[in-house]
């Protein structure tokens, strides 16, 4: 007997009230009797005494069986006055609390409700916390993610911004202004290439000497090159012509206007009496409207009467066609003509093919030097001519590294920009949209950190609001399963009792 005295009754939180009713403990109606308990509750705490103690009792979510206890006991230290010589209370404060514990004791309703809170905190309001907590941490993790993805997008975003600009040759300020403002310095910059390109004659020398040793070429090379190297950057007209031109008409490009921000319409000055006079002058109104429409047949304009097939004899016309260029005075170089030889895209692109093709010759020369060892490579340039002869492979070297820099600075990306701005005007606005496009999705990702940060701000507050609640919930559970424990020993004689799984 002493040993099943000491042996613990273990019972699962989750099946506690199903433990309870199939030992009798408590009655299978016992939620009909909890709802007229709840309703008399309810009633009777619209009047209770002035006690700080009540005021914290009734603060809380919800008011059990052990909550009533300690209201009756409180209510005989304020109704004492209402205690008769039979040690009952006229006070009907203490009839109605008194009425409440003895329903809850009936079929021991109230070890059912308890039961049945203790389950709920434990099966659905303790995860359900929790459950939002995880949630409210995970999206904090997620939000601080793409926080971070995009300040780093929008960094990235602005250095391709600048990177591009400094492409550019510009600091990104006004992209507009400064872009057009490069166009204007290209002419400079180009007449420095031409200034440097006065410098190639020893190369081109080579290059000829070579081709008419080699291959016994009587042909001019490099024609546009040479061309260049002796008078500079001339006009085009210059070069397709041999003369210097006594008048240079630059093709004037007109700037866009700026757009026109007002919305309303300008009429002009329609409306006025001067207009209205002139607009009025062709219409005669006497008794109707006058279309200028008659049915009478007009003879003059028919002539006989009848339809002019055009079949009479017609002078012909005459076509003259001029060639190009033909259509300008002598010595006026206009249009295209006016433009540099480095300007003008057809002579641009003529100049760069030769110095191509002169690097590609002095690539492979250095190439051959270093293999001409034997005698049969010696004996072979034995009859060539002194410039020649007299180079030597570094020396060689230098003037390709002088031609791939000049080449360099014309077909950089920068001067295909600036060609390409002063070819087509609008080519500044395609650029400038397309910076503009990346700044300002360097600034959305920057507003859309920001967001990001206020959220994630928004879900940490969110998350200290919810575990002060599951603080308060796992105290309460806490307490319901020592009431309950306490409980049941007292039906077991005074066996411990454990509740298993009371977790929160």
């Amino acid at each position: 007997m002493e040993n099943i005295q000491n042996l613990p009754i273990d019972i699962q939180t989750t099946k506690l009230l199903d433990w309870l009713l199939d030992r009798r403990h408590c009655g299978l109606k016992w939620q009909s009797a909890v709802k007229v308990i709840r309703e008399k509750i309810n009633s009777a705490i619209q009047d209770m005494p002035e006690s700080e103690e009540i005021k914290q009792l009734l603060s809380g979510s919800y008011i059990h069986y052990f909550h009533c206890l300690r209201i009756v006991e409180i209510l005989k230290g304020t109704e004492a006055s209402s205690k008769n010589i039979f040690g009952r209370y006229s006070s009907q404060r203490m009839k109605d609390w008194q009425e409440i514990v003895s329903l809850y004791e009936a079929d021991n309703v109230y070890l059912a409700e308890l039961a049945s809170l203790l389950i709920r905190n434990v099966s659905y309001e303790g995860p359900a916390l929790r459950k939002q907590i995880a949630k409210a941490q995970q999206l904090q993790q997620e939000l601080s993610r793409r926080e971070v993805e995009c300040q780093s997008s929008g960094a990235d975003l602005r250095e391709r911004y600048y990177a591009a600009c400094k492409q550019y040759g510009i600091k990104g300020e006004n992209v507009t202004r400064e872009l057009q403002a490069l166009v204007k310095d290209l002419p400079v910059v180009l007449a420095e290439v031409g200034r440097d390109a006065a410098k190639l004659d020893e190369h081109i020398k080579f290059y000829t000497a070579f081709t008419n040793f080699v291959c016994e070429w009587s042909e001019p090379v490099l024609p546009l090159l040479t061309f260049v190297q002796k008078r500079g950057n001339t006009t085009y007209y210059e070069w397709r012509t041999g003369n210097v031109p006594t008048v240079i008409e630059r093709p004037v490009v007109e700037e866009e206007p700026d757009a026109v921000t007002n919305d309303m319409i300008d009429w002009g000055d329609f409306g006025k009496a001067t207009d209205m006079q002139n607009v009025n002058d062709g219409i005669t109104v006497k008794d109707g409207i006058d279309w200028g429409i008659s049915l009478e047949p007009n003879t003059e304009d028919t002539g006989a009467g009848g339809i002019d097939w055009g079949d009479s004899e017609v002078t012909p016309i005459e076509i003259e066609i001029l060639d190009a260029g033909t259509d300008c005075p002598e010595g006026v170089a206009r249009g295209e003509d006016a433009l540099s030889i480095l300007e003008n895209s057809q002579s641009r692109s003529q100049f760069i093919d030769e110095l191509m093709e002169l690097e590609v010759f002095l690539t492979q020369r250095v190439s051959e030097m270093a293999e001409e060892g034997d005698v049969v490579a010696m004996s072979q340039f034995q009859l060539a001519p002194s410039v020649i002869q007299g180079q030597s492979r570094e020396h060689i070297r230098q003037m390709m590294s002088q031609v791939q820099n000049l080449q360099g600075r014309l077909t950089s990306l920068r001067m295909q920009h600036l060609f390409m701005i002063q070819a087509s005007p609008r080519y500044v606005e395609r650029v400038s949209e397309v910076l503009r496009q990346k700044m300002k999705q360097a600034d959305i990702l920057v507003l859309k950190g920001a967001t990001m940060a206020e959220n994630r701000q928004e879900a940490l507050e969110e998350q200290s609001k919810l575990e002060p609640r599951v603080d308060l919930l796992a105290g309460c559970t806490r307490e319901l399963q020592k009431l309950i424990e306490a409980d049941i020993s007292k039906k077991y004689h005074k066996r411990p009792v454990n509740l298993m799984g009371v977790n929160i």
